[in-house]
């Protein structure tokens, strides 16, 4: 009976979803708040149900799978070096376009008088926070950094003791299976979330609260295009990967973080791009997905910060020396990492560089109107950033079938779950 909607490509009915979902904010306006948000609502309830979970038993499926076959230590090193460089080349096209658009010249707006600024954690606070005092509560709570870190304990345990534990590897591979399963039940539901979110959001936002800052708007979204179009397509390129193919392939995780701006909401469709569309190893890909989640952000902590601190030079009128430039390019490869896991990524990574520039804190206020529009776009670079950097690892280190690659399907649904399970990658 359903057939038919299943024969339409994954992206298509997202795409869909989304058009059909504008077009009913646009018409229906606040009201659609009231009535269509809550099916993105539950949507979102939906994904995190299962991101825990899925993380949870595949980072250790993962760390018992990949020992003795590749080096962690390795394979994290190579994952972590990319990561730092995607940032760099981040911050450099933001602050190219921030010089270009000049986003913060003849804007007269002031800081809503209820605005504080965010505490940032020190360094040392949040090392010790990846640590869970409670691992229970870090999965009921969702702390994705936690969640991988004692399951990559408890994964080296089961491989540790070898024999011993066999029947719980087996199990514990099981479990990682059906929550594959339940993911693909889940994201099935996409397109009709997407559409319950950008009627919300469309309804809710208007144009009134995009109109003053609308040069900022339009120079993050460029920023963001043309990072994932020309640096992430010339690094697949220089790894002699077809950039298409992998926008292909990555398209369904991509659209998941636009519509619902969380890394975390959209780890599921991310790994399944990855594994299923793009063909990484499974159980690296187990791994380097949820740990990019939770520390690749070259949207909200390489693009925005260093836009949001050219901004706050030009509406305060003042002169950066090459010294703050310094302090903006360090504070936002450094601080993603630094403030991984931390709750509102983008404010606390534009608050920790602003604070290394010595730029006032207090025009981030002037930002809030706009960061729900913003969050998307950042989002959706984000996971691209954090689906491309295991594609490349990948390759280099003979965890990527090419096979599947160059195939590119865009549809992570149901279709072929039974055979795919079958099939040992």
């Amino acid at each position: 009976m359903l057939k038919w909607w299943f024969r339409i490509p994954f992206w298509q009915r997202v795409a869909g979803g989304f058009v059909l979902g504008a077009l009913a904010g646009w018409l229906l306006g606040p009201a659609a708040e009231t009535w269509l948000q809550p099916l993105g609502t539950l949507y979102v309830n939906l994904i995190r149900m299962i991101a825990v979970p899925l993380v949870f038993f595949a980072v250790i499926n993962a760390v018992s799978a990949l020992h003795g076959q590749q080096s962690v230590a390795a394979l994290g090193g190579r994952t972590f070096g990319w990561f730092a460089i995607t940032a760099t080349l981040a911050v450099g096209v933001g602050l190219a376009i921030a010089f270009v658009f000049n986003p913060g010249v003849g804007v007269d707006l002031a800081p809503p008088p209820d605005y504080t600024p965010r505490n940032v954690p020190t360094p040392v606070q949040v090392l010790l926070d990846i640590v869970p005092t409670n691992p229970f509560a870090a999965l009921a709570e969702g702390r994705i950094l936690q969640v991988i870190f004692f399951a990559g304990l408890l994964g080296f345990a089961l491989v540790k003791l070898g024999e011993r534990t066999e029947g719980l590897r087996k199990l514990v591979g099981q479990a990682s299976e059906a929550m594959i399963q339940v993911t693909r039940f889940v994201l099935e539901v996409t397109p009709i979330g997407t559409f319950g979110l950008i009627a919300g959001l469309v309804g809710a936002y208007g144009f009134e609260k995009l109109l003053p800052l609308g040069n900022f708007v339009v120079a993050l979204y460029l920023a963001c295009a043309l990072h994932i179009v020309f640096v992430y397509g010339g690094l697949l390129l220089a790894h002699g990967l077809n950039p298409l193919k992998f926008f292909r392939g990555a398209a369904a995780g991509m659209q998941v973080a636009f519509v619902s701006s969380s890394s975390f909401a959209a780890l599921p469709a991310a790994l399944r791009s990855v594994t299923h569309n793009l063909g990484v190893n499974r159980d690296y890909a187990a791994f380097a997905v949820p740990l990019g989640a939770s520390i690749k952000m070259d949207g909200c902590g390489a693009i925005y910060p260093s836009l949001a601190a050219i901004f706050a030079a030009q509406y305060y009128g003042i002169e950066l020396s090459f010294a703050q430039y310094v302090a903006i390019l360090l504070a936002s490869v450094l601080g993603s990492f630094g403030t991984a896991g931390v709750p509102g990524t983008a404010v606390v990574m534009a608050t920790v560089v602003l604070s290394a520039a010595g730029l006032p804190l207090e025009v981030l206020g002037i930002l809030l109107a706009i960061d729900r529009v913003l969050d998307m776009m950042r989002t959706m670079t984000n996971v691209t950033g954090q689906m491309l950097v295991p594609v490349l690892v990948a390759k280099e280190t003979g965890l990527l079938d090419r096979g599947v690659y160059d195939a590119a399907s865009s549809n992570i649904g149901m279709e072929g779950a039974v055979e795919e399970s079958a099939t040992p990658r």
